[in-house]
């Protein structure tokens, strides 16, 4: 869902006033208190907090007010994202008067009572953006044995209703449940009487190939499709073949809108990024992220403001660049084999969904007003398979993961300083009658970054991360190779930025230096995020050590040879020693 679509109601004019004064104890609001606005679905909302509150506690807070039932929400003050939630509100710098942007996600289930004419209901819950196509195939399913569809409709206060219908654009008003009814079609179903009846049907079945068909003496000729959307892969290198798991990805999703299944815009996230949905309606395809959609981008339909200088919701990272970011993770996401180069292996070390740059025009994305949905206005992003799941990490407690996925997790993150790596964009599959899980990483538009001072993994404080990496993680992380990494991403386009490429080397460097000695993923992730908001990480200490120990304009290959030398001072005083033989 939208966050415009939050619905906002008198509760509002009040403001979010959290004291907790108690009689007889000191009043911390006297003296430390601050007003800041807050800003949702273009609404203004004063919130009384404290400098000294922690952006967990300001979220719980809004979390337990009424109006909000959520408790996904993302806080952004002055461009950037508050993101560690043990940090204080003063240590990003808000003040007295401040306007924080918050997006928050509210349930994307719809209640749907479906009532017969014999009076016979079913009660179930469904996405908010699926269609009545997938209403009835629910239907069949659970009303199997006693509800018969043949030759019946689904209207809503006595609307017909089609397939293609968005249960989302039915609704009328915010009622708890929305009833549809089962009757008797309306609609007269004619039988063929004659062979020039049985010609007319297939002149219109033709209505979308370009061609004609010869009936005797007749001709009936196809008018060729008008299509009304773009979706095409983009080239950046004549000498890449697209892999057949990505040319399956695009067949698919222009299947999908060729049948008239519009894009969904999902709930999630802070940009702009659409489920595209299979030619009968049914199933995700894919996840297209359009660039001008991202974050602080100019499109953006989360109501951010537009970044002043460029830079994203994450130091180090620009706006427009979040897909190519989407891609290069699953490139540098190697099989066990070696690179992905012109493979059709789908299964990378960490599970990488398959990602690939398109160019994508319709009517569902998000355009500024007055803007025609022409051939000019043609959208470039990411499209991404989409991963069945039964929810994210966020929705359970890690214990129960398998320690080598957090393992391929962690070795992800690590090798590409992911600066957005939290427990909501890790999904979680299940198979077999055991319920085996598997972890499927999403949501790298933040990797790669020109700095390392937005690191973050959730995983970090997760039992698994203290656990020693096993001898086939060990095996490939030892195969892994930064500066082929550089080559293979220029080879698909994209010519990493110099401090992007230093980020990329120093961070693998660190990954295999720390594996080596036998650090857990916890003491090399350690390594890479910062204790606190303020306080600079080990890696950007070394860093900036490396730096001051090299003279200006000293070439790439000096400047890692003093990263590498300060990076090994670090780690053998980490590194246990060992006892003689």
């Amino acid at each position: 869902m939208s966050i415009a679509r939050v619905a906002l109601s008198p509760v509002y004019e009040e403001s979010l006033n959290f004291s907790g004064h108690v009689s007889g104890q000191h009043d911390p609001w006297s003296r430390e208190s601050i007003w800041i606005y807050l800003t949702v679905a273009g609404s203004v909302i004063p919130m009384r907090i404290l400098e000294s509150d922690s952006i967990a506690s300001v979220k719980l807070r809004i979390q337990s007010h009424k109006g909000f039932f959520t408790g996904k929400q993302k806080l952004v003050f002055e461009g950037k994202e508050l993101a560690r939630k043990d940090s204080f509100v003063r240590d990003y710098g808000v003040t007295e008067g401040n306007v924080l942007h918050l997006i928050v996600r509210l349930s994307d289930l719809r209640a749907i009572t479906v009532r017969t004419t014999c009076g016979k209901e079913l009660e179930f819950h469904i996405e908010r953006k699926r269609n009545i196509g997938y209403v009835k195939q629910q239907l069949a399913k659970k009303g199997k044995g006693f509800l018969d569809l043949e030759g019946q409709e689904l209207t809503c206060d006595g609307e017909e209703l089609e397939d293609q219908r968005v249960i989302d654009d039915i609704c009328k008003s915010d009622d708890a449940v929305l009833l549809l009814v089962i009757c008797k079609s309306a609609k007269v179903r004619a039988k063929p009487v004659g062979k020039d009846f049985e010609v007319s049907i297939v002149a219109l079945k033709l209505d979308k190939i370009e061609g004609s068909v010869l009936d005797g003496e007749k001709e009936i000729v196809a008018k060729p499709l008008q299509r009304d959307f773009v979706l095409e892969p983009l080239i950046v290198n004549p000498k890449i073949d697209l892999p057949l798991v990505i040319e399956q990805l695009i067949k698919s999703t222009f299947d999908g809108l060729e049948h008239g299944n519009q894009p969904i815009r999902s709930s999630e996230g802070s940009g702009g990024a659409y489920l595209m949905q299979d030619s009968i309606g049914l199933e995700y395809i894919s996840v297209f992220k359009p660039i001008d959609e991202e974050p602080m981008a100019v499109n953006n339909p989360r109501g951010l403001p537009v970044s002043i200088d460029g830079e994203g919701l994450k130091k180090g990272t620009r706006v427009g660049e979040g897909a190519l970011r989407e891609v290069a993770a699953y490139i540098l996401d190697h099989p066990r084999s070696g690179p992905r180069l012109f493979s059709n292996v789908d299964n990378g070390f960490s599970g990488v969904p398959p990602t690939t740059m398109i160019k994508c025009l319709h009517r569902g994305f998000n355009y500024p007003k007055g803007y025609e949905c022409t051939s000019r206005n043609i959208k470039i992003g990411s499209l991404q398979m989409f991963v069945k799941n039964c929810g994210s990490c966020e929705d359970m407690g890690p214990r129960a993961f398998p320690v080598d996925e957090v393992h391929k997790i962690s070795v992800l993150d690590i090798r590409l300083a992911n600066a957005d790596r939290h427990a909501g964009n890790i999904l979680v599959q299940k198979y077999g009658e055991e319920g085996r899980i598997v972890l499927i990483p999403i949501d790298h538009g933040y990797c790669l970054p020109e700095t390392f001072e937005d690191c973050t993994f959730d995983w970090l404080y997760w039992p698994q991360a203290h656990q020693p990496y096993s001898s086939d993680t060990l095996d490939y992380i030892k195969s892994l190779d930064a500066e082929q990494d550089i080559e293979l991403l220029k080879f698909h386009g994209w010519d990493l930025p110099l401090r992007c490429a230093h980020t990329l080397s120093i961070s693998t460097m660190l990954l295999k230096k720390g594996a080596e000695r036998g650090l857990t993923p916890f003491a090399i992730g350690s390594i890479m995020c910062r204790e606190t908001l303020k306080k600079e990480s080990v890696i950007e200490h070394i860093v900036r050590e490396a730096k001051e120990a090299v003279l200006p304009g000293t070439s790439k290959a000096t400047f890692l040879e003093s990263v590498s030398l300060i990076m090994d001072r670090h780690l053998d005083e980490l590194t246990p020693v060992r006892p003689s033989q």
